[in-house]
């Protein structure tokens, strides 16, 4: 069958129109999602409809309702996560508010049924039936082997951290109010039916979540329902609420979403640091102090005509720049990420394998995705100097059970090296496969030396 694809509306319908809708008829044959590579998978997660496309007329625009009548892809959706899956999950340790809370929507407001403590299945089962509670189950990644697997590839795709929860709610319930989160959400139908409204912005690319009065935002932009297969797309800022229909099953759903703190604003907060520093330490005008009892007394309009100079000579400088250093951003991208999708074979990533390398060796980066070179002043408090470093962060020894849970310790995994190294690395890192003589380093000792260290930690192998 044909794919039907309906317009979104321009808002000046008479009652409720569906957002951008494409429906898809099942070819007949499997169609699972492609995890082959992070663009297969996002392609095949928003088909029909092609990524181009997706990115031109609808990321951070507007809503994509995608309706799937495909059973092989249901299937395959609902074994992401079930009702059912809560036994054994609460027998290896969920508590509440950490791992698991349970919520209904009252008269508009959110009221929160957590106990204190540890998860038990029967008393979340009896607030689920008795009082049609919904279920929201945090970071799902952390037990469900395939949505680490999904959530891995995705982190790669957006170069941005995913995250996920998952929403059960009863027959005639809703979970939460109407609201706006401050991430770009995906929505997959994965158990019975959820019936969607959606709302105009109040807030465009909202910069935090917040909850929203029934009598602010209107009537519904766009209203429909999810089934199994189906998948919804909507920007940070976008006003919803959700509810299982009565009469039916239970609703199960997970929202995948990404792009927190990710705006082109957190990058210049990030970004604009090193370069000030950069700056001064070429330029004695920045250097100089600033006027007596200025933190005194409120901003003079002297002081912000001169401000107003630096920001556009720094705008000057920054158009020459070809490092710009990152203070915050990629590290802790690298950090607090999936660590690579892997079967548990035996085979630990945090132990390097295979041929050690040497000056005759010809070596090839790996895990590429997972890597991110930068650099950075010395973070090192015992050097004065502050020179410049290259930094290599990876995401190969994180620990998934800490994977978005926020409070949890989370250390840096990495390499340190002189500035000098910097044309070496970048030789490894834009080549399929580079011999050690041939690295731009001054001594054979460098050259051994620092693709032994990348080999330590698993970013190369001889190939």
């Amino acid at each position: 069958m044909p794919k039907k694809v309906k317009p979104a509306g321009d808002g000046k319908e008479e009652g409720p129109v569906p957002c951008k809708q494409v429906k898809v008829e099942a070819a007949g044959g499997p169609s699972p999602l492609n995890l082959d590579s992070p663009s297969g998978l996002f392609e095949s997660l928003i088909s029909p409809i092609k990524t181009e496309t997706f990115f031109k007329e609808f990321w951070e625009q507007k809503p994509l309702l995608i309706q799937r009548d495909d059973p092989v892809l249901a299937t395959y959706y609902r074994s992401l996560f079930r009702l059912s899956d809560l036994k054994s999950l609460c027998s290896r340790g969920m508590y509440y508010g950490r791992d698991v809370n349970v919520c209904r929507c009252v008269n508009g407001k959110k009221k929160v049924l957590n106990k204190d403590g540890k998860v038990h299945f029967l008393q979340l089962r009896k607030d689920f039936d008795q009082k049609r509670a919904t279920i929201q189950f945090h970071q799902p990644q952390r037990f469900k082997d395939e949505l680490w697997r999904i959530q891995e590839k995705l982190e790669c795709y957006f170069g941005s951290l995913v995250g996920s929860n998952v929403y059960i709610t009863p027959a005639g319930s809703q979970g939460l109010p109407p609201h706006y989160d401050d991430v770009e959400v995906f929505i997959l139908q994965l158990e019975g039916e959820k019936h969607w409204r959606l709302y105009h912005p109040t807030v465009p690319l909202a910069r935090e979540y917040s909850l929203e009065a029934e009598d602010r935002i209107g009537r519904p932009a766009h209203e429909f329902t999810l089934k199994p297969g189906d998948l919804l797309y909507f920007p940070r800022g976008t006003i919803h609420q959700a509810d299982t229909p009565s009469g039916l099953a239970h609703s199960t759903h997970v929202t995948i979403s990404t792009y927190q703190s990710s705006s082109w604003g957190d990058f210049l907060l990030d970004t604009i640091s090193g370069l000030v520093f950069d700056t001064a330490k070429a330029d004695v005008a920045l250097r100089a102090g600033i006027p007596r009892q200025l933190l005194l007394v409120e901003t003079t309009a002297v002081a912000t005509r001169k401000l107003s100079g630096f920001l556009r000579m720094l705008a000057d400088r920054l158009e020459g720049t070809k490092e710009l250093l990152s203070a915050d951003m990629k590290k802790d991208f690298a950090m607090n990420r999936l660590p690579p999708y892997y079967l548990g074979d035996g085979v630990e990533l945090s132990t390097p394998g295979g041929q050690l390398p040497g000056l005759d060796s010809t070596v090839r980066l790996q895990f590429r995705d997972h890597v991110v070179l930068t650099v950075g002043p010395d973070q090192d408090p015992s050097d004065e100097t502050r020179e410049k470093m290259v930094y290599i962060y990876h995401s190969l020894k994180n620990r998934r059970e800490t994977h978005m849970m926020g409070n949890e310790e989370t250390e840096s995994h990495g390499l340190r090296f002189p500035l000098s190294h910097i044309d070496a690395l970048k030789q490894i890192w834009n080549s399929s496969a580079i011999s050690v003589k041939d690295l731009k380093l001054t001594t054979d000792e460098e050259k051994q030396s620092l693709v032994l260290s990348l080999w330590t930690e698993c970013l190369i192998q001889v190939v």
